[in-house]
């Protein structure tokens, strides 16, 4: 055993360090009287004691410690012991445990594990304002010695920034630090152990730091007066120029707010800031007349809109600039003395009725005249036509307003030396309304009462309407048929609408449904009526008042006809008239059967005449009535005389023809009296008559045609016509001068 623990000793010595076993303690004890002393020993137990040994030890004594030890990987060891017996490997005591500890030396230099740092401080900020805290680290035991013990230091940017030795916050060294000079600054910090004495280790960090702008510069215009031009035609919002006051901060800082301080130049033009809320923009606010004016003076200020009370000292944070806007003259279109037209016109006047009047004038030559017209896509109906000269409307056809209200005409108003210029307006015409329609019913009714139905029920709310609106015309009043001899009552409600109920006295049945007439009227200026039928069937109801049958067994009244009896009459009545026509048709027939020498159509005739004819012996190929002198013939009738320049709308009735005379002359004569005095046959229209050279010619007529009728025998051919030939005998016998019988 006690091998064992030499050898375990030896271990631990190897370790460096050193325990020692307890000797046992002993004891005799025993009695008076008793047996000899009796020997007792006490339990053996480890008593540790703590070695320190130098870490990194070089010295020339070896130590038997196996490697060299860095209190920086491991500052204690712990150990456990425990004596065994070496023959039966029992443990003779419990483990004991005992501790190394790796005593400390300055090898670790100090070191900033955030580093580099960056931070933020705004400018112009007081003396000894924190700006960031820096820390290092130092691996040696802060436990032992100065080893951990740091000193912080600046080692550049002096004397902008400090940094506290001992807590490493750095702060501003002096005040007023203007960004718009310098932005950034690059501060170096060292951090030293040993307490910053001389021997000791350090290490160092750089501190960006940012200046943060502030609002400490007021806004400034480059220039004292800004000049621009805007012709006279640009229309309200049209940009004129831009106008920018510098201003060195950023952001929001640097956002600016413009405005007109003069009141001429407010009531013209308008200013307003950028998206990016830095230039001012000038526009137009209202229309410009170079005729008018010609130039506007005024000034412009330009404001901060975030002040920070801290930097009022510094302000008046706001600049003013005084702004020429010259107006240039430009070629002008028309102007309306009005830019909308408002008109009325009542419904139903007459055509051509005044409805207003537009107006317009040429701004750049007052006495130019003006042209106007309405845009055919804004009347597509022709409702409405204006003078050209001076811009009068007026109604072209009736309006009604339950068609359409409203009428937007767009007018043309243009330049007459000048088409390109022109200029519109929206004229409204309001259809007024006049009570010109009569009430009638809301709806079709159709409805049913039982016959079972108890006096005084309601059978059905009748509602009317009025398509006018003016004064009482809307206000409808409903009556039905009055007397004890009613089938149904009707009420009025004095609300547009009236009750259908069922009198006192039943209606009897009947198989056809009743129609119950309503007389409507209106209480306008005239009053307006119709009159209305609401059919009301009788039914026949089951208990629960639903219909079973509304179409009962035939009651024929005494006044009444059946079907059968109807059609019988209609046959008859169709019979009659056939027998009427067919007589009708003989009769004429009869009357048009073709004669001897009958009155032709001389159309007929101009259309096929196209050939040459059969000579003298045709007598049947036209009339020849047609070509003789209208003042051969007979006295005229009595009565108007009859135009015989147009085709007559109806014929005149014939005459009763006696027979005709033997005589071919005489036949002539007669035939060419009745062609005269018919207003129904030619000539008319085109068609004219070429039988007689004129009144008042000196050389009379060359025709022979009338030669046989002059009277008191005027002189004729120098030879008989019989000595002619055969072929004029007939000219002969009609023409010829008779001889005069022998005596």
């Amino acid at each position: 055993m006690w091998g064992l623990v030499r050898l375990l000793l030896a271990w631990l010595g190897g370790w460096g360090c050193m325990g020692r076993l307890a000797a046992p303690a002993r004891a005799w004890a025993g009695s008076r009287g008793g047996p000899g002393p009796v020997l007792l020993r006490n339990r053996r137990s480890w008593v540790w004691n703590q070695f320190f040994v130098i870490e990194e030890y070089a010295g020339p004594e070896p130590v038997l410690i196996g490697k060299s030890l860095d209190r920086e990987e491991k500052a204690q060891y712990v150990l456990l012991a425990q004596a065994v017996d070496r023959a039966s490997n029992r443990p003779l005591e419990p483990p004991s445990e005992f501790i190394i500890k790796v005593q400390d030396i300055n090898d670790n230099p100090p070191i900033f594990p955030l580093g580099p740092y960056h931070a933020t401080v705004p400018e112009m900020s007081n003396v000894g304002t924190s700006v960031i805290q820096v820390t290092a680290h130092d691996a040696d035991d802060p436990s032992y010695g100065n080893s951990a013990k740091l000193v912080y230091t600046v080692l550049d940017g002096l004397p902008f920034f400090s940094v506290d030795p001992q807590t490493g916050v750095v702060r501003t060294a002096i005040p007023n630090m203007d960004r718009e000079t310098q932005e950034e600054f690059l501060v170096v910090i060292q951090a030293k152990d040993m307490g910053g004495h001389m021997g000791g280790l350090s290490g160092s960090t750089t501190v960006t730091v940012t200046l943060s702008d502030v609002n400490d510069n007021p806004p400034k215009f480059p220039q004292s007066l800004y000049q621009f031009s805007v012709v006279e035609t640009a229309g309200p919002g049209t940009l004129v120029g831009r106008l920018r006051a510098q201003d060195p901060d950023l952001g929001d800082n640097a956002l600016m707010a413009y405005s007109i301080l003069d009141g001429e130049g407010s009531e013209a033009f308008s200013i307003s800031t950028d998206s990016q809320g830095r230039d001012g923009l000038l526009t137009v606010r209202k229309p410009l007349d170079f005729e008018t004016r010609r130039s506007y003076s005024f000034r412009v200020e330009a404001t901060n809109t975030l002040i920070d009370p801290a930097y009022l000292r510094r302000g008046p944070f706001k600049d003013v600039a005084s702004v020429r806007v010259a107006v240039q003259d430009a070629p002008e279109p028309p102007a309306f003395t009005q830019a909308a037209y408002h008109l009325a016109v009542p419904e139903n006047k007459a055509p051509g009725t005044l409805v207003g009047q537009v107006s317009a004038s040429d701004l750049d030559s007052p006495a130019s005249p003006i042209r106007y017209s309405i845009l055919p896509h804004s009347d597509p109906e022709r409702c409405f036509s204006i003078e050209p000269e001076d811009g009068t409307i007026r109604t072209v056809v009736p309006l009604d307003r339950e068609t359409r209200v409203w009428h937007n005409l767009t007018v043309l108003a243009t330049e007459l030396d000048s088409s390109a210029q022109a200029s519109r307006v929206q004229v409204a015409i309001q259809t007024l309304d006049e009570n010109d329609n009569a009430p009638q019913l809301a709806e079709p009714y159709d409805t049913f009462v039982c016959d079972s139905a108890a006096p005084g029920q309601l059978i059905q709310v009748i509602r009317a309407l009025d398509r006018d609106e003016v004064g009482n015309s809307s206000r409808v009043s409903l009556q039905g048929p009055l007397g004890p001899d009613a089938n149904f009552t009707v009420r009025d409600n004095r609300d547009g609408s009236a009750s259908l109920l069922l009198p006192s006295r039943p209606a009897p049945p009947r198989q056809a449904p009743y129609l119950v007439p309503i007389e409507l009227w209106d209480w306008g200026q005239p009053a307006m009526s119709s009159t209305a039928t609401v059919t009301v069937s009788v039914c026949r109801c089951r208990p629960d008042g639903s219909v079973a049958s509304c179409r009962p067994e035939a009651q024929l009244s005494p006044a009444g006809l059946s079907t059968g009896a109807l059609l019988a009459i209609i046959t008859c009545v169709g019979t009659l008239l056939a027998l009427v026509v067919l007589f009708v048709a003989l009769r004429r027939q009869k009357q048009e059967a073709l004669m001897v020498l009958e009155e032709e159509d001389v159309r007929e005739n101009i259309i096929t005449y196209d050939d040459e004819g059969g000579g003298e012996e045709d007598t049947e190929a036209f009339d020849i009535s047609a070509l003789q002198n209208p003042d051969g013939a007979g006295p005229p009738n009595p009565g108007p005389p009859a135009r015989r320049d147009v085709l007559p709308r109806a014929r005149a009735p014939r005459q009763p023809r006696p027979p005709g005379p033997s005589d071919v002359a005489q036949l002539l004569a007669l035939r060419l009296r009745e062609a005269d005095d018919d207003p129904s046959v030619p000539p008319y229209d085109s068609v004219q008559v070429y039988g007689y050279e004129g009144r008042g010619s000196s050389c009379g007529s060359l025709s022979s045609l009338a030669s046989g009728s002059e009277a008191g025998g005027a002189s004729g051919p120098t030879e008989p016509l019989d000595d002619w030939g055969p072929l004029f005998r007939t000219l002969a016998e009609l023409y010829g001068a008779k001889e005069p019988p022998a005596p």
